[in-house]
């Protein structure tokens, strides 16, 4: 089964997501804070997960912890097993283009995605195309 994560600290939208994934016929890695999540890929660089890694994350940009969304993505970039995830981050904040650019480097983002999230076909055929193009 394809997996997918996702760290989003507020509880419908990360219902959703898993929703989402699930309609997909995608398994969920979830998470509800960057530092969950950090400590999960520290775990899958020491060998200590054996499912399935995840092709695509979804990762909310503020988070109720001090390790952010960029933060998150920037870890997943430098993992030797994870690098190649494709990347998309999500915020409800307005943003700058400067302040997009930064945050979008930083983690070494694929995408970065306005909530609310586009309609599920649209949602779909984006987040597909981008592992298409990573792969």
């Amino acid at each position: 089964m394809t997996t997918w994560m996702v760290v989003e600290d507020e509880p419908d939208l990360y219902d959703m997501i898993l929703a989402m994934y699930a309609t997909l016929g995608i398994g969920g890695v979830a998470f509800v804070t960057g530092e969950e999540a950090i400590s999960w890929i520290d775990n899958v660089d020491k060998g200590n997960f054996k499912d399935e890694l995840p092709q695509l994350a979804m990762i909310d940009i503020r988070l109720p912890d001090r390790v952010t969304g960029d933060l998150v993505g920037a870890r997943l970039r430098n993992s030797d097993m994870l690098k190649n995830t494709v990347i998309v981050l999500m915020t409800a904040y307005k943003l700058t283009p400067e302040e997009e650019g930064r945050l979008i480097t930083r983690a070494g983002a694929d995408l970065l995605l306005y909530k609310p999230l586009p309609r599920l076909n649209e949602l779909k055929r984006m987040l597909f195309g981008l592992i298409e193009e990573r792969a």
